[in-house]
């Protein structure tokens, strides 16, 4: 398995990536995976974990950075643009069908927990994309409104939306709008916040588990008020006849968001149970992600290798 590093456009926005590409040789080109991180992560974190072990089992994966993050362009920096968001899945498919290695015509996308929403939007819109799989799914709208168990009290992002407002006028007036901070000083303090979920969530992005010195430790407060609008399933119908499988924890407090999607989906779907593990379990830990990359090479397999171009 060789890594590429490349760059490829999306909407005027100079994309990172990192391109992985199987040993083995392919005759007529390999097929290929798009696989997006999840919200204020970078592809060095585990969407690079997924896109390698693709890579492993005979796919080119290709990793990349949202707009606005990590080694990626665009202005203000953190933004969380949903809208870009799914554009730069289909650019990163865009690029796909242009690389020689690559069978055009079998192309997938694999999205980790808030690219798990962005990818089911993405594909619904794309006829090249054959099959999409998730893990971990989140849809970063609804989370920032309902919170990541769905239960959380209207107020709060009412008060995001306020802070959201008073940034932009601030801007407007040239004065520093500020960034929203997106994680707490300590994991006791995560943990208050947002329970077991908030302390996984901390422990993953800050501290040395799987912190990465460009993934987002803050979001341009104007992505709050993006998100107020967004819906990444409102597209899950139009996938169909095309297939859906998300991979979830069984603990994972998210799990409702994959319920949803599951529900509105036209065309074969599945929901794939692994058992023990939380949504941020999926991340980093083998026990967990290994029988997840079974299951997505089987997948895969079924509705990729044997798809004509």
């Amino acid at each position: 398995m060789a890594r590429t590093e490349v760059t490829f456009d999306s909407a005027g926005i100079t994309i990172a990536g990192h391109l992985y590409v199987p040993d083995a040789p392919a005759h007529g080109g390999y097929p290929a995976l798009v696989v997006g991180h999840p919200g204020t992560g970078v592809k060095e974190q585990t969407s690079g974990t997924y896109a390698q072990l693709m890579a492993d089992r005979g796919f080119v994966a290709l990793a990349f950075d949202a707009a606005y993050q990590g080694e990626s362009g665009g202005l203000p920096r953190g933004l969380e643009d949903p809208s870009q968001r799914v554009e730069d899945f289909k650019a990163a498919v865009s690029y796909l069908t242009t690389r020689a290695e690559v069978d055009p015509g079998r192309v997938g996308l694999l999205g980790i927990c808030a690219s798990g929403g962005y990818s089911l939007a993405a594909a619904g819109g794309d006829h090249r994309v054959r099959a999409v799989a998730t893990v971990s799914t989140a849809e970063p709208a609804r989370q920032f409104r309902l919170g990541a168990d769905g239960t959380q009290d209207p107020a709060v992002f009412r008060s995001l939306l306020a802070a959201a407002a008073r940034a932009r006028s601030a801007a407007a007036r040239g004065e520093d709008p500020g960034a929203m901070t997106m994680f707490p000083e300590t994991a006791e303090q995560a943990g208050a916040l947002g329970g077991q979920h908030g302390i996984e969530g901390f422990e993953y992005y800050c501290t040395p588990r799987g912190e990465h010195e460009r993934s987002a430790k803050f979001l341009a407060w104007e992505s709050i008020d993006r998100m107020a609008f967004h819906d990444a399933f409102f597209a899950v119908p139009l996938i169909g006849p095309r297939p859906i499988l998300q991979i979830i924890g069984e603990r994972a407090v998210t799990a409702w968001m994959a319920v949803e999607a599951h529900q509105r989906a036209t065309g074969p779907k599945e929901i794939h149970w692994i058992e023990g593990a939380s949504h941020v379990d999926l991340y980093d830990k083998r026990e967990y992600i290994d029988p997840a990359v079974d299951k997505l090479t089987d997948y895969f397999t079924d509705h990729l290798v044997g798809s004509a171009a």
